[in-house]
Parts: structure tokens; C-alpha cells; sequence
């Protein structure tokens, strides 16, 4: 058999080996990536201690910058929660907006809170406000809710700081400041098209048969803050990681000023800074004493150790494709289907995910098997990339998929009403977060 045919043949079983594991014998993502990985180095011919290193070595490529990200973004994500900042933006948008433009209120509720928090934390946080304005105004809670899960998705699949778009920013070797600003781009009328144009469409068509459930948020404050500082401690590390794109082109500045502005731009120190600032005006001008913040903190930290795990395993399983030379080999194929690398991703990163239902896995995985290929490609926006392959992991959200059952029993839905909506919504940010970005990538 031609050498390049059987790499891809237990390549494309490694890939099956992770689906199954997860899907069918219902292993975590971390035990699934992990034997995939060493089942395809041993097939290939690696040597024990080669393949022990190239798993060492794509753990760590892919966690060390990693780790303080997801730590920190965690962190001042929880602060939002509990200290009532998120609350306090949603009521102003819909104040703001009046009721008449609820969806559009709920859209940017989500959009700008779920930059910094969890898409969980984000349901967690702002179905409350949406169960209630349901039992005030008496609308379809689908024409308030969708525009609310369009904005939360979409920012959680694409836009940095969050995991899955910092996971595939590293593997790609892909510009931060670039995908920060690309992805806000892309995101907005992608949001826009699944969320309020979307969510008016099914509202007339679907009208669900149950009563939403009443979420209870727990404040551990003694007062809320106010508006003006909630979308301030939002918008801080957006800024701050800014200053990581702008300070290239500022002229001839001294170095010492160049380079401590970068050093504040870089996500770590951002964050970090970012999360000073929450526990001041967030945490101790509310009400917190010392202690609320050290267990507010230990509670966030906890639930990261799952989501680091497997984003480690995704980059050792990328080490050994990499090191067994699958990477060239697709890459020459791809070269000679001329498909391009965005396409790709995209396609890779959707099949897994509707395979194992978990947006992570899919990204880290995709991630990890397509950035072997570009390396032998010029010409890839890498930051475009990045964007595709997210689109690509919000596909489909089906009944593997946590945030299914979420939305299905937080809004009261039956299984068919779920289909209905929300996976026909995640499909569409899917899509058209993809076909922007593909059509950018013709003129960027």
C-alpha cells in the first residue's frame, strides 16, 4: 500500500477513535484525544520515546500560554456574574431600547457579556431577565431568547478571549489583535442575522408548549455597580489587547514605551490587570471582603481543569500528525483538490462537532489537524483561519451537546421545539460567521 494512503487511512481511524470514545464509549475528550494520538503514532512507526516527547512537547506549546488566559478570563467572568455587573447592562440596554426593540436589547446583552464570561455563565446570568420580561410583556420567550443565545454563541465561538478561539490562535501561530478585531467584525451580523431576524422568523412559527424555568442567580454583593463601571470592567481587557494592534503603528516611540505597551496588550497581563480592576470596583466597592473573592475565585478555577485537559491533549495529538508527517501529506492533496484551508477547517471542525456535540473538542481537534497542512501552504490568512474553524465548531448543536439540553430546559422546549430553534440558530452563526469570512479572505 502507498505509504501516504495508509497515513491517511489511520489518520482518518484516529479521528474515528475520538468520535467513538466520546460519542459511543463515552470516555472524557482528554482519554479520547490522548489514545487517538498514541494510536496513530504507533501505526505510523514512531519510536516509544519520540512518541512520549511529541506528546510532551504539543501539551506544552499549546498550555504555556494558555493556562493564565482561561484562568483569568474565568475569573473576571464569575466576577460579572456574582457581583450583578452583567444584570445591570442588560437592564440599561432594554431600558434604553424600549420594548419594542427587546430582541435588539437581548442581542447586545449577549454580544457584549459573553465576551468576558462562559457561554454557560451567560445563560446562567441573563435567562432570568428573559423569563421575566417573557411574563411581563407576554411575547413568544423565543423572540426575546434567540437574539440573547445568538449574541452569547457566537462571541464564545469566535471571539478572543475564549477558549476555543485562544486554543486555535495558538495553533495556528495566528495574530491575536487581528482575530480580536476580524472576529468582532464577522460576529455582529452574523449575530444579527441568527438572532433578531431569525428569532422574529420561528416566533411565528414555533410557540412552545411549556412554561419556562425560573433560574435562580445567587449575588454576593451588597449593592450592584453601576452601569458605567460594568461596561468599563467589560470592555478593559478588549482595550488593553488593542493596544497589542495600534502600538506598531505609532511612530518612532522610545522602546521602553513600545514595549511596555505591548506588555499590557498581551492577553495574560490584560486579564490580569482586567481582574485587579473587577475585584476593586466589582468586588470590594460592592460589598465583598477578601475572603467572597478568594472563594469566588477557587469556585471558577475548579471547572477550568476539564477544558485544559483536553485542549492539551488536542495539542499533542497536532505534535504527533505533525511529527508522523500526515500534515504533508494532506497538505499535497489539498494543493491538488485546490480546497482551500479555509474551507477545510471549517468542514473538519463541523463534522466533529456533530459527531461529539462539544465545540472544544471539535476546535482543539480541527485545529490540530489542519495546522500541520498549512505550514507547507502560503497565503493563509492565519487569523481568517481561526475564524472558519470556530464557525465550524458551532455546527448543528444536537442531543450531544450540553448546551442543548440547556436551552431546552431552561425555555421550557420539548426536543423537537430545541431542533427547531436552537440548532437551526447555531447552524445559522455556523454558516454565515463562515461566508464572511470566506469572502474577506478575498480582499484581506
Amino acid at each position: 500500500m502507498d505509504s501516504n494512503i495508509y497515513l491517511l487511512i489511520i489518520t482518518l481511524l484516529s479521528i474515528v477513535i475520538v468520535i467513538l470514545g466520546v460519542a459511543l464509549w463515552k470516555w472524557h475528550a482528554f482519554i479520547s484525544l490522548t489514545v487517538a494520538g498514541l494510536f496513530l503514532a504507533i501505526m505510523a512507526g514512531m519510536s516509544p520515546d519520540k512518541i512520549v516527547t511529541a506528546y510532551e512537547t504539543g501539551v506544552g506549546d499549546v498550555l504555556g500560554h494558555l493556562v493564565g488566559i482561561l484562568a483569568l478570563g474565568t475569573i473576571l467572568g464569575k466576577l460579572m456574574s456574582d457581583s450583578g455587573a452583567g444584570m445591570q447592562i442588560s437592564d440599561f440596554l432594554i431600558k434604553k431600547l424600549g420594548p419594542k426593540k427587546l430582541p435588539w436589547a437581548m442581542l447586545f446583552s449577549g454580544f457584549i457579556i459573553g465576551i468576558p464570561v462562559f457561554f454557560e455563565v451567560g445563560i446562567v446570568i441573563l435567562l432570568p431577565l428573559v423569563i421575566s420580561i417573557h411574563k411581563t410583556t407576554k411575547k413568544n420567550i423565543l423572540l426575546i431568547a434567540i437574539p440573547l443565545l445568538a449574541g452569547l454563541s457566537i462571541v464564545h465561538g469566535i471571539v478572543p478571549p475564549h477558549p476555543g478561539a485562544m486554543t486555535a490562535i495558538g495553533i495556528y501561530e495566528a495574530d491575536l489583535g487581528k482575530v480580536l478585531l476580524y472576529s468582532l467584525i464577522i460576529a455582529l451580523p452574523t449575530a444579527i442575522i441568527a438572532g433578531p431576524l431569525f428569532g422574529k422568523f420561528i416566533s411565528k412559527r414555533v410557540i412552545p408548549e411549556n412554561s419556562p424555568n425560573i433560574i435562580k442567580v445567587s449575588n454576593k454583593t451588597t449593592g450592584f455597580p453601576s452601569v458605567s463601571v460594568s461596561f468599563f470592567i467589560i470592555v478593559l481587557p478588549v482595550l488593553l489587547m488593542l493596544l497589542s494592534i495600534v502600538t506598531p503603528y505609532l511612530g518612532d516611540l522610545p522602546n521602553l514605551i513600545k514595549n511596555t505597551l505591548l506588555f499590557i496588550g498581551s492577553p495574560v497581563i490584560a486579564l490580569l490587570i482586567s481582574c485587579f480592576v473587577a475585584f476593586y470596583f466589582l468586588g470590594f466597592k460592592q460589598g465583598m471582603n477578601k475572603n467572597v473573592i478568594k472563594e469566588i475565585v477557587e469556585e471558577c478555577i475548579l471547572p477550568i481543569g476539564s477544558i485544559i485537559l483536553i485542549i492539551g491533549a488536542g495539542g499533542g495529538f497536532k505534535e504527533i500528525l505533525i511529527e508522523t508527517g500526515v500534515g504533508e501529506t494532506i497538505a499535497q492533496m489539498t494543493e491538488n483538490l485546490s480546497l482551500s484551508p479555509l474551507l477545510l477547517a471549517f468542514l473538519v471542525a463541523g463534522l466533529i462537532r456533530v459527531a461529539t456535540g462539544s465545540a472544544t473538542v471539535a476546535l482543539t481537534t480541527a485545529a490540530g489537524i489542519v495546522s500541520p497542512i498549512i505550514q507547507n501552504l502560503s497565503g493563509v490568512n492565519l487569523e481568517l483561519l481561526v475564524i472558519a474553524t470556530g464557525a465550524g465548531s458551532l455546527m448543528l448543536s444536537h442531543v450531544n451537546d450540553a448546551g442543548f439540553w440547556m436551552v431546552k430546559e431552561y425555555l421550557g422546549l420539548s426536543v423537537k421545539e430545541t431542533f427547531k430553534t436552537w440548532t437551526v440558530m447555531e447552524t445559522l452563526l455556523s454558516v454565515v460567521a463562515f461566508l464572511i469570512a470566506f469572502a474577506l479572505n478575498s480582499f484581506i
